[in-house]
């Protein structure tokens, strides 16, 4: 039996324990937030038997084989770091880092220390997009030539909406980009199996002041007790905005990214299309993909493990016509994380799951996409 424990008592360190609690395998022993108060009260209501009082109780508890980071960015590398240290396996929220060059020194921490290091990129293990990457692997699209797509949300339209990813010092100086569109990003690099070489990217601050309220905001809820109680503050993070993206093979690209689209919760759509064919997914209908043709009708295929292909059934528990979502994407990022660990294999790079190294790599397009944004051009990729 595989013992965690999770830093950050916000929204992901319970979709964290949610997640984990439905592995086999493996138990959560504890919760630590940035109080023992909240570390107390956390535990209790997902009712994990430790509370830890700071993130050093957590790492030096001998109990704990690994640890997942669920808390602000740039607490990330300190906590990766002394989490090495003391021989605990990290799986790690994206982003893994607030720079390429800590996210390359935890690259190489993880392999010298040889244990697994996992960044949650959880939209690769719903199903469909699974089955998605095997049908492009088994050439069904023939010829890549171009992918499209978008990240929507809402949660930021007002200049009275706030949390702490607003903030650069916080969450980096990208924000709608390095939040959700990284994960456009890598689900579309997992699906064709080609990186992303060079970038323009065009992108907008829609409100350069927000009101901060007096008192903490959870992420996507948009309020504290008292909505009436605020200050101005300068935000320098996009809002919004588009990347056009040159792949591998000659393949072109475009991404619009926005968390300021009325109406869209939490929208996230691609369309990959090659000389055979075309595949198009909307997170929304997260069931189901959109298979197009030039030479006969269009299809729909439905997650169905009995239909679908050998390779994605491990991570399908649910028979056909039963939905699978958000949150059994998170059980299975998991599920691939300590499979690695129970069969020793997680020093292998091809894993399922995002590894460090495909962490860095989205850190390093962050860091190409916020140049091509200064400086209105397009920008390489260091490799």
């Amino acid at each position: 039996m595989i013992k965690v424990a999770i830093t950050g008592t916000g929204f992901m360190g319970t979709v964290h324990a949610e997640a984990l609690k439905r592995l086999r395998g493996v138990e959560v022993i504890g919760i630590q937030g940035s109080s023992p108060e909240k570390s107390k009260a956390t535990a209790e209501h997902l009712e994990l038997p430790k509370a830890y009082p700071t993130y050093d109780d957590l790492v030096a508890d001998p109990e704990v084989d690994a640890v997942h980071i669920t808390t602000p960015n740039r607490l990330h590398f300190e906590q990766t770091v002394k989490a090495f240290e003391a021989g605990k396996h990290v799986l790690c929220e994206k982003p893994l880092a607030m720079t390429s060059e800590e996210t390359a020194e935890l690259v190489r921490l993880a392999k010298d220390k040889n244990l697994a290091a996992g960044v949650n990129y959880n939209i690769r293990f719903y199903p469909i997009n699974l089955e998605a990457k095997e049908r492009v692997k088994a050439g069904e699209l023939g010829n890549l030539h171009s992918v499209f797509g978008s990240y929507q949300q809402d949660w930021l339209l007002y200049d009275t909406d706030y949390n702490w990813r607003v903030l650069a010092e916080e969450q980096g100086e990208l924000r709608a980009v390095a939040d959700i569109g990284t994960h456009w990003i890598d689900l579309v690099q997992n699906i064709t199996s080609l990186k992303v070489e060079e970038v323009f990217a065009d992108l907008r601050v829609l409100h350069p002041t927000r009101k901060r309220p007096l008192g903490e905001v959870q992420t996507f809820t948009g309020k504290t007790d008292d909505q009436n109680a605020s200050e101005p503050i300068n935000i320098t993070t996009d809002d919004y905005g588009t990347v056009l993206l040159r792949l591998e093979g000659g393949v072109r690209g475009a991404l619009f990214v926005s968390q300021a689209t009325p109406g869209r919760k939490n929208c996230l759509r691609y369309e990959i299309a090659g000389s055979g064919g075309a595949l198009q997914w909307n997170s929304e209908e997260p069931n189901q993909i959109w298979r197009g043709y030039r030479e006969k009708a269009n299809e729909i295929l439905f997650k169905d493990p009995s239909l679908n292909h050998p390779n994605t059934q491990h991570f399908t528990d649910s028979p056909g016509g039963h939905a699978e979502g958000f949150p059994d994407s998170h059980k299975m990022s998991f599920r691939a994380f300590y499979d690695s660990i129970a069969n020793g294999t997680y020093a292998d790079p091809t894993q399922h799951y995002a590894t460090f190294a495909d962490g860095h790599r989205e850190v390093a397009l962050c860091d190409a996409i916020l140049e091509s944004w200064q400086k209105e051009a397009w920008v390489k990729i260091e490799k």
